[in-house]
């Protein structure tokens, strides 16, 4: 895990929180994109704190959720050393999410789904809080989401996209969050040889993506200011 910040941004009068989830390490397309808000964001408030949180190079331990779930039915002095460890990283994740006041987070489709490394993620945090804890109430949040390949209307696999709304489901409804979308597709175009014939369009939705990365950034800066 790499923390740029303390847990101490209670103290500070903002911070912004990343979070990623790629296993493509620099070759990351919801990173580059992350790294434009983020850049945009900290060119604006370079003052502000950010707290990383790499899901993809330093995964969670999946099996602490259900150590976390069983330690709340649990009394306090009743615990095992594996259910204070489990319940430890769950409510460090509810803080860490508690205390940002901006969020950025990059969270890319795998397998038409979300990533094994979010879905640990929120289940851990959702369990170190108090049930129905808004976490990220009212906190402006960018969720940039990228799919290697093409869900919109009238594409053959419309409809396969079982990330976004599952994630917008938990930001908003769940959590809270003012949320901005950031989204990409076509991402495998000029991985997949079978893809070639999209070059065009994936260049053009790619520009579309950066130029609203950016636009992310430097709203994400305003609500700082403010």
């Amino acid at each position: 895990m790499n923390i740029q910040a303390t847990l101490t941004v209670r103290e500070t009068r903002m911070s912004l929180l990343r979070i990623d989830a790629s296993i493509q390490g620099d070759r990351s397309a919801s990173g580059a994109l992350a790294d434009l808000v983020l850049d945009t964001f900290t060119a604006a408030r370079p003052e502000v704190p950010v707290v990383r949180r790499h899901l993809g190079q330093d995964p969670l331990p999946a099996h602490h959720w259900a150590t976390a779930i069983a330690a709340n039915y649990t009394p306090e002095g009743d615990r095992t050393p594996a259910q204070r460890e489990a319940l430890g990283t769950a409510e460090q994740l509810a803080a860490e999410l508690r205390q940002a006041t901006g969020a950025l987070l990059a969270l890319p489709l795998y397998n038409f789904g979300v990533s094994q490394h979010a879905k640990t993620w929120i289940d851990l945090a959702i369990a170190g809080a108090p049930q129905g804890t808004r976490l990220l109430e009212g906190t402006p949040t960018v969720l940039v989401a990228t799919r290697g390949g093409a869900y919109g209307p009238g594409t053959p696999r419309e409809g396969w996209d079982h990330n976004i709304d599952f994630v917008r489901r938990i930001l908003v409804d769940i959590w809270g969050a003012d949320l901005t979308v950031v989204e990409r597709e076509f991402t495998l175009v000029g991985v997949n040889p079978a893809l070639d014939e999209f070059t065009e369009l994936a260049t053009t939705m790619r520009k579309s993506a950066e130029e609203a990365a950016v636009a992310a950034g430097a709203a994400l800066a305003e609500r700082a200011a403010a």
